[in-house]
């Protein structure tokens, strides 16, 4: 069995609903969080946007170490820069998907700060990993705009606003 395809097709159909979500921010509010603890909509989708550049960034290296390279968000002041900020990262691991073998899936990918390793996987695991990362933050969203009463479109399935409900 070939994974990388069924990566590829996994990865593209979760592209396809963050897209639709993403168009929905409203730049007015992207200072707007739930909760005191909670990232705003500007920090949550911005990194939304950035994750699905992960895989071309786990294919490239051995691991990432927040203690040397500390994490920078990208910038975008409204939905169209999201999506734009979007599509690169889509683009980039598309093509790093496109070179990638299927060995290429098997060396270990490290998370860590400093001398802390929070997560050690392969990089197949890793990739897997981004995309679960993709759909928490993506739900995460999904409860932003239900809050700010902003219908919301299915992700697996019709939304209770598709339905009519």
């Amino acid at each position: 069995m070939n994974i990388i395809p069924l990566l590829v097709k996994e990865f593209e159909q979760e592209a396809a609903t963050t897209r639709k979500m993403l168009a929905l921010v409203p730049t007015d509010k992207f200072d707007w969080k739930p909760h005191p603890k909670s990232m705003s909509i500007k920090q949550l989708t911005v990194h939304l946007a950035e994750i699905p550049s992960w895989p071309a960034m786990m294919f490239a290296t051995d691991g990432l170490d927040f203690a040397s390279s500390p994490y920078q968000p990208k910038q975008a002041e409204n939905a169209d820069g999201l999506l734009k900020l979007l599509e690169e990262s889509i683009q980039a691991s598309l093509d790093a998907f496109g070179k990638a073998k299927e060995e290429d899936l098997l060396p270990i990918w490290t998370l860590r700060n400093g001398e802390h390793i929070l997560a050690e996987m392969t990089k197949y695991e890793a990739i897997r990993h981004s995309f679960s990362q993709t759909t928490h933050h993506r739900a995460q969203f999904g409860v932003f705009l239900r809050l700010l009463n902003i219908p919301i479109p299915g992700s697996y399935g019709p939304s209770a606003d598709e339905m009519g409900m």
